[in-house]
């Protein structure tokens, strides 16, 4: 399937309290006849990477390049979802299936070809989440009791990435110096995030959220979130130079950012209704 994405601008102003204000510019980005799409990468080129779901109600993955769309399905199974592509001039996607026991299974898709991402020795699920130019894949696997753990994989072997006391851990950004971001489910059962350098865990939570997702980073270290309200209402929030900013896509009631590059372009999903369709979009910042 290939078809022309349409466009229109929005603007709106958003800063945190502490912090100079941030301007965005809000673009809809969506999958004509589709019954729901969200981006959730973009590399520096701009080829922008998700999912939609056509009238049969099937998941499906994509490619947005200029403004031609490819459709992606893995053979092995159904539901594809792609998550995020790097900055080679030949790309690799990742992203994830489900295989035939209804389990989630990771995958890099290049020149028209897939590769299972596993996971682990003895991992029943996984997701591959983000792929930086050096081919190092970060994302999640599922152990045997169906807990998630993030993994780093670098050179065909995979590193278990746990934050201390989590219950469980997901891996979802690594940029082309190796940085990794995750999220996890501390024991008291609320989501925090934290940058993992290497060596250690820091962790980087959006000030006053109940929950904070980090799903993403660019190579300067930019940090992109979906963050949860007290009134559990998703908003979007970018640390920058270790200021946060909060923003929304404007008469949203969600608002869900997945990927960033280092052009100042983020992508992601929203609901304009409160039980409506996720919508994609694009925002430019500055």
């Amino acid at each position: 399937m290939r078809t022309i994405l349409g466009f229109l601008f929005v603007s709106v102003l958003a800063a945190a309290s502490d912090a100079p204000p941030l301007t965005f510019k809000f673009q809809p980005f969506n999958v004509p006849g589709a019954l729901e799409s969200s981006a959730f990468g973009v590399n520096n080129a701009g080829i922008a990477v998700g999912y939609y779901v056509d009238q049969n109600k099937v998941m499906h993955g994509y490619i947005v390049q200029g403004r031609m769309l490819t459709t992606v399905d893995d053979p092995n199974g159904r539901d594809t979802f792609c998550n995020n592509v790097n900055d080679r001039a030949d790309f690799s996607v990742v992203g994830q299936y489900t295989n035939l026991s209804g389990m989630p299974v990771g995958f890099v898709y290049k020149d028209g070809q897939f590769t299972d991402v596993p996971g682990p020795v003895g991992a029943t699920g996984s997701g591959a989440v983000s792929i930086n130019k050096n081919g190092d894949i970060a994302g999640y696997y599922l152990d045997s009791a169906g807990v998630a753990h993030g993994y780093l994989l670098r050179g065909g072997a995979y590193t278990t990435l746990d934050v201390p006391s989590a219950l469980f851990t997901v891996a979802t950004g690594v940029n082309d110096h190796g940085t990794v971001v995750l999220y996890w489910l501390d024991a008291g059962t609320f989501i925090e995030s934290s940058v993992y350098n290497g060596q250690s865990y820091t962790a980087i939570n959006v000030p006053g959220a109940v929950n904070s997702y980090a799903y993403d980073l660019d190579n300067a270290g930019d940090v992109l979130y979906r963050w949860v309200d007290s009134g559990q209402h998703n908003h979007g929030a970018l640390r920058q130079g270790g200021q946060y900013y909060k923003f929304d896509v404007p008469k949203s009631t969600f608002t869900f950012p997945a990927g960033i590059n280092d052009h100042q372009l983020i992508v992601g999903g929203y609901r304009a209704a409160q039980n409506g369709p996720i919508q994609g979009f694009r925002a430019a910042f500055r």
